[in-house]
């Protein structure tokens, strides 16, 4: 029986390009062992059994990259992951390693190396994170979403394959009129909207973005917007409570409201069909969704990321005219505005449509599948 481990996680942006592969591979080898290695806490702990898949985890968190008391732990997790990294690899003897990034990527892809066990590296941004680039040179396969990614790694191992979209999503690409409706009735009627007025999805994130919600918060109580709006708005956790009291402080929580807050929308495929605009950050899995989601799409990239990658992914879109670019700084003050705007004017948005629905990869996570089981056959690694 073929054997994989697949580490990595902590946000939606590492989580469910993981499960993607996954699923893929399970397609490919129904009867494959198939490991999860995971950080404890995160994200990956819950969404990874709940699509069927056993995980395990390791006590690693990030470095701070500025003064923070919790870097005086930082090494001792880091060796405690790397000891257990290394007996879950040695028990479950996998024939092939893929890293997807995040924190537990490192120690499990570094066990893989020692031990020389083939791995493939899956990196989603424009801009990849230290530990990918410090791997880069070691493992065989590197699979990349965007070009020009050899000032990074090693030339020869790069494969462009974009990045996996979640399995929902890949139904969106039943462009049919009839295959729209279908889709956007059963969305409505999941999260209790209606067809008479516009929708407009809001995603931060996997775990919410304080700036966006803010900037959507003021649009909504200050009717800067219209009130001919609905708003499916996915805040994350931890933003839910506080965003809730503020809504219900202002009346705003009610049906008639067309305010409609959720933590985290399970089905993303759902809200896509109902979308009519998009507010999204920038992330390299959202970025690909959106792609193949096909709707008008505002982007905020995200400041607090490395080498303003979000920004760089956003333009991606924008030099292309598939998205309307508008900067965390000027959010707060443009964001209404930009909504007016984009909503008044059908032929921008359609021009939007096709053009971003135009660079929609949709086999990404069956190509990642390729180039890892093709490391078995051919022994590298060995």
């Amino acid at each position: 029986m073929t054997k994989i481990i697949i580490s990595g996680g902590g946000t939606g942006g590492h989580v469910f390009p993981a499960i993607a592969i996954a699923n893929a591979i399970r397609a490919k080898l129904p009867d494959a062992g198939i490991l999860f290695i995971g950080a404890r806490g995160k994200l990956e702990m819950e969404k990874v059994p709940a699509a069927g898949y056993r995980i395990e985890g390791l006590t690693i968190a990030g470095f701070q990259r500025r003064f923070s008391l919790k870097n005086l732990s930082f090494p001792f997790k880091l060796l405690g992951s790397m000891i257990r990294a290394r007996k879950l690899v040695a028990d479950f003897r996998p024939d092939v390693v893929i890293g997807v990034g995040g924190y537990a990527s490192g120690p499990v892809l570094r066990i893989a190396v020692a031990m020389k066990i083939p791995a493939v590296i899956q990196a989603q941004n424009s801009y990849p994170g230290i530990t990918n680039r410090m791997l880069g040179g070691q493992v065989q396969k590197i699979c990349v979403a965007y070009e020009g990614m050899e000032k990074y790694f090693p030339e020869e191992k790069l494969v462009l394959t974009g990045n996996p979209i979640r399995q929902d999503l890949k139904g969106l690409k039943d462009r049919t009129s009839e295959g729209l409706k279908d889709r956007r009735n059963e969305g409505l009627k999941e999260f209790g909207l209606t067809d008479d007025k516009a929708i407009i999805l809001v995603i931060g994130g996997s775990l919410g973005a304080g700036t966006i919600n803010q900037s959507v918060l003021n649009c909504i109580k200050t009717g800067k917007t219209g009130r001919d709006i609905q708003w499916l708005w996915q805040c994350g956790k931890y933003y839910y409570e506080n965003l809730n009291n503020e809504l219900e402080a202002a009346g705003l929580t009610d049906r008639r409201s067309n305010v409609h807050l959720i933590a985290f929308i399970d089905r993303i495929d759902l809200a896509y069909s109902v979308a009519d605009m998009v507010i999204s950050r920038a992330g390299a899995l959202a970025i690909s969704e959106l792609c193949a989601a096909g709707k008008p799409v505002i982007l905020i990239p995200s400041p607090n990321v490395a080498e303003d990658h979000q920004t760089k992914n956003a333009m991606a879109l924008v030099e292309k005219k598939a998205a309307i670019l508008v900067r965390d700084n000027e959010v707060s003050g443009k964001l209404c505005e930009s909504i007016v705007v984009l909503l008044a004017d059908k032929a921008l948005q359609e021009v939007l449509k096709q053009n971003i629905l135009s660079m929609a990869v949709l086999d990404a996570a069956e190509k990642i599948t390729s180039e890892a089981l093709g490391l078995i056959q051919t022994g590298k690694g060995m």
